[in-house]
């Protein structure tokens, strides 16, 4: 078994352990948050974490109103911009803490007078000194080159920060996450046995829409970085609108599908995908069967979920299926080549 597998199985735990610890610290950002509102939020990431930011992105200007801006680290490392914070929180995201760059976007927001705040999996590490809140994944040393544990523990400090910024988020409903997690794993076999139909596939294209968008991303990612596969992403809107051009007959395309607002365009997507004899997996829901119909192959997380919770039980299969994948084609996803821990 590899550790990225393992690491996959481990991510109900870690999500229930960082719920629960996590619940001083956001008792005082809150209170923070309350008496100095921000007016924007800025986000600072790279690889993985900066998929997290793309999703906190979406869940923060949708549940809170404040505009969201992912920071473009180079502004500040390659050009020696000054960039008026005034009157934003900035977060660093980052699962070591000591991504120079991220770290860098902390230091200048908070002397240019910004609230800030660091995610991270290590609590001695550069990034928790800097900022002036803490939040901490509880997922222990990620071992694999492909973060998995450490992307689902970002997701839920999203949510945090949402409740933090006025999100009617009920942390009760935010525990249920855990269970979702579960349920998502209960799709392991059912991946396995459908990734060695994939073996020889060299070329893909993801594609989520709103708050599943991160996703896409993530899942395009761990497809390039363990089993070398070209993954193109893209919203549904995006696609509809050219890169569409590009799908043949048997084209393999990855789509994620929760019921919500993004459910009829995702409908029309996979209708034109299967008018033009692509090969489709639809990861979604109890609730997406509609749109899980359209699908050559579906992956249905036993359960009903709400849209806006499903970023997280989502991905599980994703993971799942770069897992599968890469051991199908007889490769190490915990030692990519030419790739290291980076983080």
């Amino acid at each position: 078994m590899s550790l990225m597998l393992d690491e996959i199985r481990q991510q109900p735990a870690i999500l229930e352990k960082t719920l629960a610890e996590t619940l001083e610290s956001l008792k005082s950002f809150r209170a923070a948050m309350a008496a100095r509102r921000p007016r924007l939020v800025v986000l600072a990431a790279r690889g993985t974490s900066d998929n997290a930011a793309q999703f906190g992105r979406y869940l923060i200007e949708i549940a809170t109103g404040i505009p969201v801006s992912l920071a473009a680290p180079s502004i500040h490392t390659l050009y020696g911009a000054k960039v008026n914070y005034e009157g934003a929180l900035v977060v660093g995201i980052s699962q070591s803490g000591e991504s120079t760059d991220t770290n860098l976007v902390l230091e200048r927001a908070r002397e240019a007078g910004a609230a800030t705040l660091a995610v991270t999996n290590e609590p001695g590490s550069a990034m928790a000194s800097l900022a002036d809140h803490l939040f901490l994944v509880r997922a222990g040393r990620e071992k694999s080159v492909a973060a998995t544990k450490t992307y689902t523990g970002q997701l839920l400090m999203m949510y945090l920060v949402a409740h933090a910024l006025g999100a009617q988020f009920e942390l009760d409903t935010l525990r249920t996450l855990p269970d979702l997690a579960w349920k998502a794993l209960e799709l392991e076999q059912k991946v396995f046995d459908m990734a060695g139909r994939y073996r020889f596939m060299d070329h893909a294209v993801v594609v989520g829409r709103g708050l599943n968008y991160a996703n896409a991303y993530e899942f395009a990612l761990k497809m390039m970085e363990t089993s070398y596969v070209v993954a193109e992403r893209f919203s549904s809107a995006d696609f509809l609108h050219g890169p569409i051009a590009m799908v043949e007959r048997n084209f393999p395309a990855f789509v994620f599908a929760p019921s919500g607002p993004t459910l009829p365009s995702i409908r029309e997507m996979l209708a034109k995908l299967d008018g033009l004899g692509a090969e489709t997996v639809a990861i979604g829901d109890e609730t997406s069967t509609s749109a899980m119909a359209l699908a050559d192959r579906s992956l249905t997380i036993p359960a009903k979920i709400t849209e806006i919770y499903s970023p997280i039980p989502y991905i599980i299969p994703a993971q799942l299926f770069a897992a599968a994948l890469s051991a199908e084609k007889n490769l190490d996803p915990d030692r990519p080549r030419t790739l290291t821990k980076v983080t």
